[in-house]
């Protein structure tokens, strides 16, 4: 058994919260980060462990595999986001299951959330993706086009829009992927600037277990850390 392997989640997430901390002492930052554990393909009972460790917030990449996981969890003050692309199809779904969706990535899944909201009576939090990198396998909206649907969001008062995320091309060393957190740092400076009514840019989910300081040295507010918390998924 690797050193890597007998290292316990708990010192995971005590050295992950030291990284977030001295990132944030580097860019002369409050230490104000949201630390998002993505528990994809993790089981039940390591999602409890890092729960009965102190993590608050979780995150998870598809609605159909949370809604097995789920019922086995019974955390009070978790707080559910979903970090993955969600189809319309599963946006009552993702209501139901989820606190916040970070991934809206269109004007048509959003209505589908704000019905879903309404249906409910609730005020749903979300985020907007930014397709930042090239690679067609992405989703997230154009940069292009996010002024556009911020607007359009706005009319929607079912959903809380409190800021953007992005997931940028995975490039070592880590130092690479700056400008993507810079640029997705640039394009919510820009929305705030409009004054749009309703749209917060106060959220910025961006930085993984492998580039998150350098996300943070560039005004991250969450990061989604996976393999740092619970190690390699299967297939890694």
């Amino acid at each position: 058994m690797s050193q890597a392997e007998t290292i316990s989640i708990a010192e995971k997430l005590e050295r992950a919260q030291e990284r977030i901390q001295a990132a944030c002492q580097r860019a002369g930052r409050a230490a104000e980060v949201t630390l998002v554990a993505v528990t994809k393909a993790v089981s039940v009972d390591r999602i409890a462990e890092a729960y009965r460790c102190g993590a608050r917030h979780f995150g998870e990449n598809r609605v159909q595999e949370f809604e097995e996981k789920r019922r086995g969890l019974t955390l009070p003050s978790a707080v559910w986001h979903v970090v993955g692309h969600v189809q319309t199809n599963k946006a009552k779904k993702a209501v139901e299951l989820f606190d916040r969706i970070d991934s809206v990535d269109s004007l048509r899944l959003s209505e589908k959330l704000a019905a879903e909201a309404l249906q409910k009576g609730k005020k749903l939090p979300v985020l907007v993706e930014v397709r930042l990198g090239a690679e067609a396998t992405k989703s997230g909206v154009a940069p292009e086009q996010l002024a556009e649907l911020a607007a359009q969001l706005a009319g929607l008062k079912e959903l809380a829009v409190r800021g953007l995320m992005a997931v940028p091309p995975y490039l070592e060393p880590a130092e690479r992927v700056r400008p993507y957190f810079r640029r997705l740092r640039e394009l919510a400076e820009a929305v705030a600037s409009k004054g749009i009514t309703g749209i917060e840019m106060k959220t910025l989910s961006m930085g993984m277990s492998h580039d998150f300081e350098v996300a943070i040295e560039e005004g991250a507010t969450e990061v989604r850390l996976g393999t740092a918390i619970f190690g390699p998924r299967p297939g890694d």
